[in-house]
């Protein structure tokens, strides 16, 4: 008699893979750098989590999850056919916006966000995903290495090259606008840098 097996104890699929859905299409914007195809990522990505779900043996639901989504990903773009069309706009979809009195302030805060998504997309592909997924998506480094299948030590070197090189470019774009006296101070600060960018 051939034994059929459940669901893993830890959870149902809706309770592993579903609270994570913002983090997927965020993601796979910066992935594939297109929203139109980032939904499409996300909408395969779902169905094979649930394709395979019954392999999952319990744990992080998140960096399952995100593995399926990066998978997807990087299988698309290898297919060339999707290519980046339109550009994300982190301003219209990034949720809560910050509140300026100030009109100069707010100036200044849209100048830094545009120079940030500037410096991200410039990057090489490897460097942003790394960046999305520690700053933004707050992923542990062994959370990290089991979503990008490395070593952790992998990671760590990995995210220090990565921010190394946001900083040049972020500096770079600073230059390029005319503005670098303010930001490179900010370029030091990374990690708040892209978490209030959305990245």
């Amino acid at each position: 008699m051939i034994e059929v097996k459940d669901a893993p104890a830890t959870g149902g699929f809706d309770e592993v893979v579903l609270p994570h859905l913002d983090a997927a299409y965020r993601l796979a914007v910066w992935l594939v750098r297109n929203e139109h195809d980032a939904e499409d990522v996300v909408q395969d990505a779902v169905l094979n989590a649930l394709r395979y779900f019954r392999t999952f043996a319990g744990g992080n639901g998140r960096a399952w999850f995100l593995q399926i989504v990066r998978n997807t990903c990087w299988a698309r773009l290898r297919k060339g056919s999707h290519a980046p069309s339109d550009p994300f706009d982190e301003e219209q979809h990034s949720g809560a916006r910050p509140i300026f009195e100030d009109p100069e302030a707010l100036l200044l805060h849209t100048d830094d966000l545009t120079l940030i998504k500037r410096a991200m997309q410039n990057l090489p592909d490897r460097f942003r995903e790394l960046l999305v997924l520690r700053e933004l998506e707050e992923l542990s480094y062994r959370e990290l290495a089991d979503v990008m299948e490395v070593p952790i030590g992998t990671i760590m070197s990995g995210l220090s090259r990565a921010r190394r090189a946001f900083r040049v470019a972020l500096n770079h774009e600073a230059r390029q606008s005319g503005i670098s006296n303010r930001t490179d101070t900010r370029a030091a600060e990374t990690n708040g840098a892209l978490v209030e960018c959305g990245v």
